[in-house]
C-alpha cells in the first residue's frame, strides 16, 4: 500500500430519507477532502436510511434502489470530480421486490464502482429468515486499489473473527468496517483494535452517529486503528470527520513509540492443523436473554 490520509465522515442521518441523505453525504464527502486531502472517505452503515427503518422488506425494497442507481448516483458523480475513494453503505435491492441486503459499496476515484460487499453476518433480528428485512452476503472479497488492498465487513461482523481473516489472508491490508453500533464504547473499541492486531491490518471504522426511525441511538466514536492495534484517529458522539494518515511499513515496531523491532507475524504464525475444529455447528453454554429463531423454529422471536 501507499502512504494517504483515510477519514471517516461520522453523520447523523434523516430516518428513510434517502435524497436528503445522499445530499448531505456529497456535502461531507467534499469536506473530509477539502479539510483533510483525504483519498478515502468512510461513512457509517446504511447511510441512506438508518439501520432500523420500520418498514418490512417489501416497503425497505421500494424505499432504496439497485446500485448503481439512485441510492449511489450523487456520491459516484462527486467521487469522480474529487478523484477520491469512497466506502457507501446503504440498504440496495435484490432483483425482486422484498430481496434487500445490507450492502458496503466501493466507489473508485473515476466514480465507477469497484464492488459491493453484503453483510454476512446480519444481527437474527435483521435476517430476513428469522422474521428480519436482510438477505445474508455470502462472499468476502478484497479490492486491489491504488491506495492498497482492502476489505470490507459491516458491523455485526466485527464481532466474527474468522471474516476478517478470511480477508486478511486474501492480502487485505485495510480492513473497512462500516456501523451502526448500539452497544457498548468498549465492545466497539475492544473488537475493533482486535481484529486489527490479529490480523496485522488497519481497521478504518466508521459509526452513525444519532437516531433512526426506530429511536436506535448511534453513539458515533468511528476510528482508524493500525495493525499494532494503536488508534490514530477517533471521533467523538457527533456528526464530524476524523483521518490519519496511513504509515505502509507499521510493524517496524512492536508497538507505539517503541524502537523493539516486531518480530512476529499472526498471519504465517498460525497452527493451521488446530483450526479445523472450529469448522462445525456450536452455541454458546451459556443461555443468552432474547433469541430470534428462523421463522418457523421453537423458541423465541
Amino acid at each position: 500500500m501507499k502512504e494517504f490520509v483515510a477519514a471517516c465522515a461520522q453523520i447523523a442521518i434523516t430516518p428513510n430519507d434517502v435524497q436528503a441523505n445522499i445530499s448531505k453525504g456529497v456535502s461531507w464527502l467534499k469536506k473530509a477532502v477539502s479539510e483533510n486531502e483525504a483519498e478515502l472517505v468512510v461513512f457509517p452503515e446504511t447511510v441512506t436510511t438508518g439501520y432500523e427503518t420500520g418498514l418490512d422488506a417489501e416497503g425497505l425494497w421500494d424505499l432504496v434502489d439497485e446500485a448503481p442507481g439512485l441510492i449511489t448516483q450523487g456520491i459516484q458523480e462527486a467521487a469522480d470530480e474529487l478523484g477520491v475513494y469512497v466506502v457507501w453503505p446503504s440498504y440496495r435491492r435484490g432483483t425482486v421486490r422484498g430481496e434487500v441486503y445490507n450492502s458496503s459499496i466501493l466507489i473508485g476515484p473515476d466514480g465507477e464502482i469497484i464492488g459491493i460487499y453484503d453483510k454476512t453476518h446480519p444481527a437474527p433480528w435483521e435476517r430476513r429468515d428469522h422474521g428480519g428485512w436482510a438477505l445474508v452476503g455470502d462472499r468476502a472479497d478484497v479490492y486491489e486499489t491504488e491506495l492498497g488492498t482492502l476489505g470490507m465487513i459491516i458491523c455485526y461482523d466485527g464481532d466474527f473473527p474468522e471474516l476478517s481473516r478470511i480477508l486478511a489472508v486474501k492480502g487485505a491490508e485495510m480492513i473497512i468496517r462500516v456501523s451502526a453500533l448500539q452497544r457498548s464504547f468498549d465492545i466497539w473499541l475492544m473488537t475493533n483494535s482486535a481484529r486489527a492486531y490479529d490480523n496485522h491490518v488497519y481497521v478504518i471504522a466508521s459509526n452513525l452517529v444519532g437516531r433512526d426511525a426506530k429511536d436506535n441511538y448511534g453513539f458515533g466514536h468511528s476510528m482508524i486503528v493500525n495493525p499494532i492495534a494503536w488508534r490514530l484517529a477517533q471521533a467523538r458522539g457527533t456528526e464530524e470527520i476524523i483521518a490519519a494518515r496511513l504509515d505502509p511499513d507499521p510493524l517496524r515496531y512492536i508497538t507505539w513509540g517503541s524502537k523493539h523491532p516486531q518480530n512476529f507475524d499472526h498471519l504465517e504464525d498460525r497452527n493451521l492443523e488446530l483450526y479445523k475444529e472450529s469448522l462445525k455447528e456450536a452455541r454458546s453454554r451459556f443461555e443468552i436473554g432474547k433469541r430470534s429463531r428462523p421463522s418457523g423454529a421453537e423458541g423465541d422471536n
